[in-house]
């Protein structure tokens, strides 16, 4: 049986061509999209509509199962009207709804379509959506739950023509009160792990996690720098066409280390990045450039390069690992990077004892300040600075 819930409700609202659907475990999301695009099928004659994820098997336990559902429950489904082979359900009117797998680059680069619907989108990668949405005419569906930040946060989310909509199990009203339950004890359990906070804050909540192996869970994000916050000095990585250079400030408070992003910017001379940094508070930077920490100095300010030695980046990960960290909600850039940069795996998916070589710029900044002013004559692992 079909219930009308909230969630449809709220995705019926939903008007520019691209509509994010961002949600927890049981939020109604796929159970809200189908019966619209069903909707629209019925109503207007010959429209094409695309129903995709990563994979075939991924589809008939899911998006493809749950419409099959809805057309029976509805009264809408004629079996001889569904292709199995093709897994296209042709309506009377001339309209159809096909499903694919993102995998499929026949079906990326083919033919066009009205309205395009992808089911958790953030297990397909931006140029399987890109190939997808450029030939779209008319609507695009994205869901998803937020267990880490990817492209839909970082391209479509704020473009003028996407609409972005959060749902919870609250949402969907058709849910089994025995379900729902079970989601609730786990707001509980959130109290007693970084693991359940983190499952709370994504299947229930339906707000952005962080990654299964993510290196820095030791932070969180305030508004604002209180006025007795000290500030200890910069953290500088260099860049310059590709990779940003980036500038974070470190401040004492409390006996917590604030962070906040000053720049984050490709195309950047050292002149720039001096005129960003206050005089007398110093600032450290990758030691790999000396000819850049010299052209800054040369301005009149204090800057050293970070003394690197074997092991040293883990050395200053333990350092930040072993501090507590409040994040500025403006460092964008900064949170972005603390939520994705995961320890690195080998081809069997065993973690490594090394971070992967991304997102790391910003920390990387912040690294290098906390590699001085705190491993000063202190010894992590098998790294030593004295």
């Amino acid at each position: 049986m079909l219930v009308r819930t909230t969630a449809i409700n709220k995705i019926i609202k939903l008007n520019k061509r691209v509509k994010i659907i961002q949600g927890g475990t049981s939020a109604g999301k796929t159970f809200g999209i189908l019966p619209i695009l069903i909707d629209k099928a019925t109503k207007n004659s010959n429209i094409e509509i695309s129903v995709v994820a990563e994979s075939i098997p991924h589809l008939r336990r899911g998006a493809l199962k749950d419409f099959l559902n809805i057309m029976k429950w509805t009264g809408r489904y004629f079996e001889q009207r569904f292709n199995k082979s093709f897994l296209r359900y042709e309506f009377a009117n001339g309209s159809y709804i096909e499903f694919f797998s993102a995998d499929d680059s026949s079906k990326l680069r083919g033919a066009r379509r009205d309205i395009l619907y992808i089911n958790e989108c953030n297990n397909v990668d931006f140029n399987s959506y890109n190939e997808l949405a450029i030939r779209t005419k008319q609507e695009i569906y994205l869901d998803f739950n937020p267990a880490n930040e990817f492209w839909v946060h970082t391209e479509l989310k704020d473009e003028g023509d996407s609409d972005f909509l959060i749902l919870t199990y609250r949402d969907n009203e058709a849910l089994d009160q025995r379900i729902v339950k079970e989601i609730e004890k786990n707001k509980l359990k959130a109290k007693t792990s970084s693991y359940w906070e983190n499952w709370w804050r994504v299947y229930g909540e339906g707000l952005v996690g962080m990654l299964e192996g993510v290196v820095f869970s030791n932070w969180k994000v305030i508004d604002k720098i209180p006025d007795e916050a000290r500030l200890l000095g910069y953290g500088v990585d260099f860049g310059y066409s590709v990779d940003p250079s980036s500038i974070i400030e470190v401040y004492n408070y409390n006996g917590e280390r604030i962070l906040n992003e000053i720049c984050y910017e490709t195309g950047l001379v050292n002149t720039d990045i001096a005129k960003k940094l206050q005089k007398n508070v110093i600032a450290y930077a990758d030691s790999s450039e000396p000819k850049s920490i010299e052209e800054i100095r040369r301005t009149g300010q204090v800057i050293k390069g970070v003394r690197k030695g074997a092991d040293s980046i883990n050395f200053g990960i333990q350092i930040m690992q072993s501090q507590s960290y409040l994040v500025t909600s403006k460092s964008s850039n900064l949170i972005k990077e603390l939520r994705a940069y995961c320890w690195d795996k080998d081809r069997t998916g065993k973690q490594l004892n090394k971070p992967t070589d991304s997102f790391n710029h910003a920390v990387d900044a912040v690294r290098y300040h906390e590699m001085e002013s705190l491993g000063r004559g202190e010894n992590f692992g098998k790294y030593t600075i004295s």
